[in-house]
């Protein structure tokens, strides 16, 4: 008896760890002049999606890859990432080719964000994803400077 109740605790342990792996889901990560600086599967919450650019300089460049979770776990196509203000409106849009080959980072300039940063001083600036694969778009990370 000692044996069964043991394997089947065993077995639900392995079936609800398999529940709770970020397996399968999309993925980004967010790199500032090569160096990864935020790394985030979208089931996380949004209040740990906070992009801090205090050291970032305005000619310094901002890379994102974005992974959605098919079966080859590869970019997405139509892929565009956008500056939104607290309310929703879109500041600035980034269209991006499809990726091909080993290089899936979308770049932006730091200087873009710091100009927009410098113009809603006091407001909530948001980096948001989209692609054919996610058409309503996801927000990755809210943008705070010093």
């Amino acid at each position: 008896m000692k044996k069964i109740t043991f394997i089947g605790a065993l077995l639900f342990t392995l079936i609800s760890l398999s529940f709770a792996t970020p397996f399968g889901l999309d993925r980004y990560e967010i790199y500032l002049n090569n160096k990864l600086v935020l790394k985030q599967s979208v089931n996380q919450p949004l209040n740990l999606r906070v992009l801090q650019l205090d050291n970032a300089k305005e000619n310094d460049q901002l890379q994102i890859v974005y992974s959605h979770c098919r079966k080859d776990n590869g970019p997405g196509t139509g892929r565009s990432v956008a500056l939104k203000d607290e309310q929703g409106a879109t500041l600035l849009k980034w269209t991006f080719a499809d990726a091909s080959g080993a290089d899936l980072k979308m770049t932006i300039p730091v200087k873009e964000l710091v100009h927009w940063q410098k113009k809603k001083a006091g407001h909530e600036l948001s980096l948001y994803y989209s692609a054919n694969e996610l058409p309503k778009g996801e927000m990755l990370s809210m943008v705070r400077f010093k």
